[in-house]
């Protein structure tokens, strides 16, 4: 199972496993590492959702990604639930393959932590 942030290395300073290219790269040769047959290999996909509107749609960018990435890689999707404004809490099975989503309630910007200001401008949160 992976959990990427971004399609690609195109970002400075972001770990690589947060990239989807770097981390379906390390599940796939763990997998075969393990005994499975990348032939049989087959993917459920969830999330790409925009979670925030006026930013970039990074959910989108994800969700092109993997669909283009199994297409490539011959690796079938048996199922998705792609895009969407809501966070998914997802729940996996690996001895049966058996996954299970729950869309969770919309959670506006402000109700989320107070931001921490740093100075200079700018603030995380």
């Amino acid at each position: 199972m992976n959990h990427f942030l971004l399609p690609d290395g195109a970002s400075v300073g972001v770990q690589a496993a947060s990239f989807g290219i770097n981390a379906m790269e390390l599940l796939i040769n763990a997998l075969i590492k393990q005994g499975a047959v990348r032939a049989r290999l087959q993917a459920k996909v969830f999330g790409g959702a925009r979670m925030i509107s006026g930013l970039t749609d990074i959910g989108a960018k994800n969700s092109e990604f993997i669909r283009a990435f199994l297409c490539r890689e011959g690796i079938a999707c048996v199922g998705a639930s792609l895009g969407g404004t809501h966070a998914r809490r997802v729940e996996f099975w690996p001895e049966s393959g058996r996954a299970r989503q729950r869309v969770l309630a919309a959670v506006r910007v402000e109700e989320r932590a107070p931001a921490l200001a740093l100075g200079n401008d700018v603030e995380l949160f």
